[in-house]
């Protein structure tokens, strides 16, 4: 299949699809952002309360140019400025204030995979609604996950390179290196590209899913 996202979404599922993959998107990504913040605030980096960027506002977060690629493209991305100079603890704090966000989408992931699992095993699927309330919990679910494992890879700028290089000091030294996040970039790419990452992230998938499944069979669903 080819085309348009959007035209390709609205096909397959719906404009409830739709909005759900729009909602997740922004919503997601604003809210690892503030995580970003809320955890700089608390190893004592005010950078974010100076620059106004503690708002639910998704212009702040994502920018004009990530939405427009968003619409566009389908793909969305996220900056929240901090300053690691000003961390309480400059290893602890760079390592708590990165893994903040890909830990709210994991929050995120498990919110909305419990709930489906709650609405598997009471919900009435003769009604539309019941169906719908489905899909929109498992696009957040699935879109979660695979936020928090893109989000955790060791790759700059991504999170994953920020823990690590906080654990590794010969790490830390590479990224210090001019064309660092330009080789990042590019392995991004191949990794995105390739279908590589989405070996990564379709096992922790179908983890989430059997969650879900397990909720809903502890609540009494039918097996």
């Amino acid at each position: 299949m080819s085309g348009w996202w959007v035209q390709q979404v609205m096909e397959t599922q719906g404009f409830v699809g739709l909005f759900s993959r729009v909602f997740w998107v922004i919503g997601s990504i604003v809210l690892h952002e503030l995580a970003h913040g809320w955890a700089a605030l608390w190893q004592g980096d005010d950078t974010p309360r100076r620059l106004d960027r503690m708002t639910l506002n998704p212009l702040v977060h994502m920018g004009p140019m990530s939405l427009l690629v968003f619409a566009i493209a389908g793909i969305a991305w996220g900056l929240m400025p901090t300053d690691p100079s000003r961390y309480r603890s400059r290893r602890w704090g760079r390592i708590l204030v990165a893994a903040a966000g890909p830990a709210m989408n994991i929050v995120l992931a498990f919110i909305c995979l419990t709930a489906l699992g709650a609405v598997l095993a009471y919900g009435d699927f003769s009604k539309p609604a019941t169906e719908n309330l489905r899909l929109f919990l498992s696009i957040g679910g699935i879109f979660n996950v695979i936020l928090a494992v893109l989000n955790l890879l060791p790759v700059p700028p991504l999170d994953g390179s920020a823990i690590l290089a906080g654990l590794s000091r010969p790490y830390a030294r590479l990224l210090d290196h001019p064309n660092a996040m330009m080789v990042g970039f590019g392995l991004l790419i191949i990794l995105l590209v390739s279908g590589l990452f989405g070996v990564l992230w379709t096992p922790l998938v179908h983890v989430g899913i059997a969650w879900a499944n397990l909720v809903a069979t502890l609540l009494g669903a039918p097996v």
